[in-house]
């Protein structure tokens, strides 16, 4: 039985196009670039800054956003190729039916609900806690639930339902709500930007890149798999401590990948898709540098808070009033994430359904509103469950462990294409392949080995569900296993 039949480029895109599996193409370049910024602007920015600065790098943060954009950008590419060819929904899952092989599209499809709907899940908590946060400053205590003796995330929930029924009702009405949502909080952080620079004081740029200093690092699950593999002990500071920052960062990266799931819902996929890729990155990373070069010069790293180091960076300027607008920017800045992990996460499901690994009537699409209403609604009651109920704070490293996993794949995939369908039409193109590639898979890899030996388990674990699931149901109710056996 052949599990690495793949799914040829033709179909995927004949499938797109038919009947009652066709999502409506309403998305500019614009949207999808709006659609970036959105999902990766989110708590990252006014919080892994502190953490970097103080921990890691120094005043040097900036750089390590710089090298985490690299590693990124090295990605983005490869998604821009593909999505550019393959307009299809489904993102990496689509591209590795394409290239490597049903089973392991299957896999990637499995492993994205650990990047969107558990991501989608532990950034509503986020968001609850924030929003505790600006009501409790306007004098106002919000009841705690309970149900059974457990703690029941109330607020949580209702964000996640009400943006599924934003998703619901329309993908250019999300994406109205997305462009307020991302000026709000682009206009949040432009302001602690400038305002920022009235209160730096260049002596806290000195030395820029501190010198560097041996750590005993973590032990036993906690210790990161290549200081168990290699026995490399993490560096903190110097050029070194630059990297290590980078792998810290990076996180506040996550989701340009997610743009690429809306490829069958954009008009013009061939050049709208790598402009909104590309671009949404390059603007996330200069906000980012500006931020941290901001932050670092208004308090010295050493000081610096690691859970709101902006808020408390201008309330030591005397300038409190500024971490009240500065919530304001963080509920705005989550709501979009949530909105748009939901989003990523429909779209793989009813590309894997129209496929048939999943259930396929999942697949059908609303007369009215044209989006996978049935697929959207499953994806908004289990995400909302699971922040209502389930503390995630221990599973959350399993969406960067998610995310690095499906990069590696699609920078695989381009080099696979390339040499088995050199035909193929090609409006963005990867240059310097199979060289690029193979260093977004080695700088992707590296990172993974970063993370935590039980992130790894956990991950194990998932995967390995994952292929039960895979042969007790999806193999048997494949499209392509059974248009071949006719």
């Amino acid at each position: 039985m052949d599990i690495f039949r793949t799914k040829s480029v033709e179909q995927s895109i004949q499938d797109a196009e038919g009947g009652t599996h066709r999502l409506e193409r309403t998305l500019s370049a614009l949207d999808l670039t709006v659609f970036g910024i959105g999902v990766i602007v989110g708590s990252g920015i006014f919080t892994l800054t502190g953490i970097a600065a103080k921990n890691y790098a120094g005043p040097s943060v900036a750089l390590s956003f710089v090298v985490a954009a690299v590693v990124c950008a090295l990605a983005a590419l490869c998604y821009a190729e593909f999505a550019s060819t393959l307009p299809v929904a489904g993102s990496a899952y689509t591209f590795a039916y394409a290239t490597i092989g049903e089973f392991p599209a299957w896999i990637i499809g499995w492993d994205l609900m650990l990047e969107l709907a558990l991501g989608a899940a532990v950034v509503s908590v986020g968001w609850s806690g924030y929003f505790v946060s600006v009501v409790e400053s306007l004098g106002v205590t919000l009841p705690v639930a309970s149900v059974g003796g457990w703690t029941f995330n109330y607020l949580a929930v209702i964000v996640v339902l009400l943006l599924t029924w934003l998703l619901v009702t329309g993908i250019k009405m999300s994406a109205r709500f997305n462009l307020v949502m991302v000026t709000i909080k682009v206009a949040v952080i432009l302001l602690v930007i400038f305002a920022g620079l009235f209160f730096v004081n260049g002596a806290n740029y000195t030395p820029f890149i501190p010198p560097a200093k041996s750590t005993e690092g973590a032990s036993g699950l906690a210790a990161p798999l290549i200081q168990v593999l290699f026995g490399v002990t993490p560096t903190v500071f110097g050029v070194a401590g630059i990297f290590t920052a980078a792998a810290v960062v990076f996180f506040a990266y996550i989701g340009f990948d997610v743009v690429a799931t809306a490829a069958e819902e954009t008009r013009r996929p061939h050049r709208d898709l790598p402009i909104g890729i590309i671009a949404s990155l390059a603007v996330c990373t200069v906000l980012y540098m500006a931020v941290s070069l901001v932050v670092v010069g208004m308090r010295h790293y050493s000081q610096l808070s690691e859970t709101a180091p902006l808020a408390d960076a201008f309330k030591a300027a005397g300038q409190p009033w500024l971490a009240g607008v500065i919530s304001v920017g963080g509920i705005s800045g989550l709501t979009t994430v949530i909105l748009i992990l939901m989003l990523g996460q429909s779209r793989v499901f009813f590309a894997m359904s129209r496929d048939g690994l999943l259930p396929r009537g999942l697949a059908s699409v609303h007369p009215k509103y044209r989006t996978p209403y049935k697929i959207t609604i499953i994806i908004g009651v289990v995400t909302a469950a699971l922040a209502g109920f389930i503390p995630l704070s221990v599973l959350a490293e399993m969406v960067n462990i998610g995310t690095l996993f499906a990069f590696v794949v699609v920078s695989v995939g381009v080099v696979i294409l390339r040499r088995t369908r050199p035909d193929l039409p090609r409006s963005f193109r990867m240059p310097l392949v199979p060289w690029l590639p193979a260093l977004a898979v080695l700088a992707c890899v590296y990172l993974m080995l970063n993370l935590a030996v039980e992130t790894w388990v956990r991950f194990v674990v998932w995967m390995a569900l994952g292929v039960v699931v895979y042969h007790l149901y999806s193999i048997r109710h494949s499209r392509v296993r059974s248009a071949r056996r006719r």
